[in-house]
């Protein structure tokens, strides 16, 4: 027999967006039930340190923090479920939601925090690399770098703002992009192009990322000339790969309003969808951010929404019972 699981707060994804959600949820007598997808924890499992999350004054590791929020959201009456989400109707309420599993989940209020994932050049050194010097996140990972040389790949709005925040701790960034005009913002170009201490490489795709072996980690990029199909080796200490992230949505495409990237479109200053009681938080709805504190910042804002919705929805409720 196909199971079935109701719960007045569904949430899927289990970063901390989700995670958060479910905390105050909990909190709020909800018992939120957490379909923790196909990357329980989120983007912060793959992330090692972690610098510029409140509350630690020393360097911590992301899976330790994301093993932590869901050990407080289950302490708090949050059920963890392992599942996928593979259908879902959101036609009527309360919605309904199908895993791969085969379990039907059923909630009064649904909370997306599905997040997004960066999108990565796919190569094997880079893989090899990931956490070792090549990442895909300044925000996060720049002060790490502070006096070291660091080159961006991307020729769009997100490398271009890399490269300018990286300004703040290196001397030495380099833009490397495969052709010879950038896709970013003038505003943005002017600003790349007028700071002495960026360099622009121009028709340059990444070969290889080099591995120094040992603790050394990447120590070099190489580079192929798209026009001469020349090779030349860039020396670096760090490699941030800035091509545009990949939010996880395609599942709500024709069910819930997206923008033209794919990211779930939210009343402004809140976390409503156009669906009543259907509520996304964290980087499926937060494509300028995307940082755990924000995620989880928003998935408090979504638990409370929800709360607020089924308030008056379960007033509405008892006033047509008494007429």
């Amino acid at each position: 027999m196909t199971a079935t699981h109701s719960t007045r707060m569904l949430i899927l994804g289990s970063g901390p967006a989700g995670l958060s959600a479910a905390i105050y949820g909990a909190r709020a007598g909800l018992s939120p039930i957490v379909v923790q997808g196909i990357q329980p924890g989120g983007q912060l499992m793959t992330t090692t340190d972690v610098e510029n999350y409140p509350g630690f004054r020393e360097v911590i590791q992301g899976p330790w923090l994301m093993q932590e929020m869901q050990a407080q959201a289950e302490h708090v009456g949050a059920q963890m479920l392992w599942d996928t989400i593979v259908e879902v109707d959101v036609s009527q309420r309360p919605f309904r939601m199908v895993g791969d599993s085969g379990t039907v989940y059923i909630g009064d209020t649904l909370v997306i925090a599905t997040g997004a994932q960066a999108k990565w050049l796919g190569l094997d050194s880079e893989k090899l690399l990931q956490g070792k010097g090549v990442s895909a996140c300044a925000t996060c990972d720049g002060f790490f770098f502070r006096g070291k040389k660091v080159a961006v790949i991307g020729g769009g709005n997100t490398a271009v703002e890399e490269a300018l925040y990286l300004t703040n701790h290196s001397h030495d960034v380099t833009l490397i992009h495969r052709r010879d005009t950038l896709r970013a913002e003038k505003i943005l170009q002017q600003r790349l192009l007028a700071n002495d201490k960026i360099t622009t490489l121009w028709n340059k795709k990444v070969e290889r990322f080099i591995d120094g072996g040992g603790v050394a980690g990447l120590v070099g990029i190489e580079l192929k000339d798209m026009v001469t199909g020349e090779l030349s080796t860039l020396d670096v200490d760090g490699g941030f790969v800035a091509i545009g992230h990949h939010p996880a949505t395609e599942l709500f495409r024709g069910h819930i309003d997206l923008d033209s990237d794919g990211y779930i479109t939210v009343e402004k200053g809140t976390t409503r969808t156009n669906v009543p009681g259907v509520f996304a938080c964290g980087d499926v709805m937060d494509k300028h951010y995307r940082q755990a504190i924000t995620a989880a910042g928003t998935g408090c804002m979504a638990a409370l929404d929800a709360e607020r919705f089924l308030a008056e929805a379960d007033f509405e409720q008892v006033a047509e019972a008494a007429e």
